[in-house]
């Protein structure tokens, strides 16, 4: 299986139950609500530039076969704050290696603007369980068998513990 990065592909994952391999999205009933209008605020805060008609990030891939520009791949409320969080990636394995994605998190605030909450190497599968603030616990899949589970502490998401298929894993 090749793990260069599809926005086709990942946006099907996005939408779609699967295994820890698969990104799902975001496992609430709550609509998003970021429209498309909000991209370029999207994009900006996740620390991408517009260059010609693609969004980039700092990668600076010189235009090897398996790039793709930055895409919010889904647009959500997580956390069940009423506001949305967008999630951007960005592909090649130029910057991104075997995994050849990264994506990055943002999130509505109350007076309109995005803020990033993180950033990380990987293909992001929101959890059921939930750290501070009913923030989804992140599996962040890639290649391998044994996937690094982030948290959300209050102020940023840290290493909780690794799993596959939902157990528990070295």
């Amino acid at each position: 299986m090749s793990y260069r990065h599809s926005g086709a592909i990942l946006a099907l994952m996005l939408a779609t139950s699967g295994n820890a391999q698969t990104a799902t999205g975001p496992r609430t009933s709550r609509p998003a609500t970021a429209a498309p209008s909000n991209d370029a605020a999207i994009f900006r805060a996740a620390g991408f530039i517009r260059r010609g008609n693609q969004w980039r990030s700092d990668c600076d891939d010189p235009g090897t076969a398996s790039y793709s520009p930055g895409t919010i791949e889904s647009r959500a409320d997580l956390n069940g704050d009423g506001r949305p969080e967008a999630v951007v990636t960005e592909g090649g394995t130029y910057c991104y290696g075997n995994t050849g994605t990264t994506f990055w998190l943002v999130s509505q605030q109350p007076n309109g603007s995005w803020k990033l909450v993180t950033n990380s190497t990987g293909i992001p599968e929101f959890l059921k369980s939930k750290g501070v603030g009913g923030w989804p616990d992140i599996s962040i899949g890639g290649p391998g068998f044994c996937f690094p589970v982030v948290r959300w502490n209050g102020k940023a998401y840290v290493a909780n513990r690794k799993e596959y298929s939902g157990k528990p894993c070295r």
